[in-house]
Parts: C-alpha cells; structure tokens; sequence
C-alpha cells in the first residue's frame, strides 16, 4: 500500500488554472524531488497536501485513509481541529524558516508536541534533543534563531517538522533564501534522512541533489506533471521539449 497517494487534484484561483488534473503516489521510505520553472504549480501542490489551501478536485489518501475529496463539501469545510489533525500526516518545512523569534531553539522544537500533548514533558524534551543532534546542532541548543546563519534556522526548521513523526515530510525549496555556502549543509541533513525511513517530497531547484537524492522525480510545467519517472529518465533520457529546455537552462547545477 502506498503511503500516499494523490488523485486528480485541480486547483485554480480566479479564472486561473494553477494545478490541472494532478496524480501520483509515494512509497514509505522514498524520496520524490518536484522541480519545474516558478509558476508550474509545485508550491500550490505542496500547499494543497498540508491542507494551507484546498483543492477545488481531486482526492488526498494517506496510509490507505481518505483526507480530502474535493467532490465531498464536508472537506472544504472542516473545523479547524480537524484540519490541525490531519496536517499531523504532513510536516512542512518552509522556504523561511518560519521559527519563533521568542524562543530558543529547543523550545521551538518541543512546542507543538507540547501543544498538542505528545508525550509528557521529559519525553518531548529528550526527543527534541536527539533531533537537534541529528540536524548538527547540539551547541546552539540554548541559542535563539537571531542568533543563528540562515543555514542553522533551516537546520531547526526541519528538527522542529520531525519532532511529530509525519508520515510524509515536505520541503517548499528549503534553500531558496540560503546563500550559496549554506545551501550545501542543509542539503547534507535532507540527505541524511534518507538513510532512515523518512519518506519525503522536495520541492527544489537543486537539480543536483534531486539526481543524487530522489528515487521518483516530477517536472511540472503549466500546471500538470510533464514528466515522471527516475532520477535517470529524467535527467538522461528527457522526451518532452519543456523537460529538454528546463535542463538546458539548469545545468549548471547538475
């Protein structure tokens, strides 16, 4: 059984048609690298999934569970501790890190476990300290975001999306707001989950990383999935012309 699985989803704002008629499904443990030109449609995509917007069609199963149908009204109209709870499946790390200024960094991670009671406190707390190992980042246990590179707030970021034990972990261009030299080590933790059983969905323009790390890879362009396959049919063996022309432009990066 797949762990996830998307069927048929479209999403359109106004007049415009952002997402058309998009399906595919992920295996427990895989990697799935979403890439395209902006304005595909991948962040729309990802969005969707965590429930950050909904889908006018199209269905959403995790785990064999049905989350959304967009032809069933009761799903775009869920309260708000129903969405929270079905959120829980996805954890997301965002382009910004989105971290609480307020405060450090074992407390942004032990929040929301606390929050929503996952745990009692000592266990959240000792879990949260494993994350911050895993992610490198044991020194700055004690230290605030502020004091942070933009790398290390990344680092948190993807500690703190762990730290509820998703199903399936999101990442909306984790190093699109990293200078160059700090790309490469949080690259280096999203590679290293890999090696567990973190499945996952990477929306990147690192077309090295998804050839190295992905094992299923789409390319969107204007809203459907041009292509979907391996990272080497994909990237040695292109047949659309979008597909050859997006390379074209990307590759220096691979």
């Amino acid at each position: 059984m797949s762990v996830l699985e998307v069927r048929n989803i479209k999403k359109s704002f106004g007049r415009t048609e952002v997402l058309k008629d998009i399906s595919f499904s992920l295996e427990k443990g895989e990697v799935l690298s979403i890439i395209g030109s902006s304005g595909s449609g991948k962040t729309t995509l990802l969005r969707c999934l965590n429930f950050l917007e909904y889908a006018d069609e199209g269905t959403i199963t995790v785990n064999g569970k049905l989350l959304y149908d967009g032809k069933d009204g009761k799903s775009k109209r869920m309260k708000e501790a129903e969405i929270r709870t079905k959120r829980l499946h996805f954890g997301l790390v965002f382009q910004n890190f989105n971290l609480f200024p307020q405060y450090n960094v074992l407390k942004n991670i032990m929040l929301a476990p606390t929050l929503l009671n996952h745990g009692d406190e000592k266990a959240i707390e000792e879990n949260a300290k494993k994350l911050i190992e895993r992610v490198g980042l044991s020194d700055k246990i004690n230290n605030y975001p502020c004091e942070l590179s933009g790398g290390q707030q990344q680092r948190v970021a993807i500690a703190r999306a762990l730290a509820l034990n998703p199903d399936i972990l999101c990442f909306d261009e984790p190093t699109s707001a990293l200078d160059p030299e700090l790309t490469g080590e949080v690259l280096k933790v999203i590679k290293s989950l890999k090696t567990g059983d973190s499945t996952m969905i990477v929306v990147t323009h690192e077309m090295g990383f998804a050839r190295e790390v992905s094992d299923k890879i789409i390319f969107m362009a204007d809203g459907i999935i041009e292509e979907y396959g391996t990272p080497d049919e994909i990237f040695g063996n292109p047949k659309s012309e979008k597909m050859k022309a997006f390379l074209s432009r990307s590759l220096e990066n691979i």
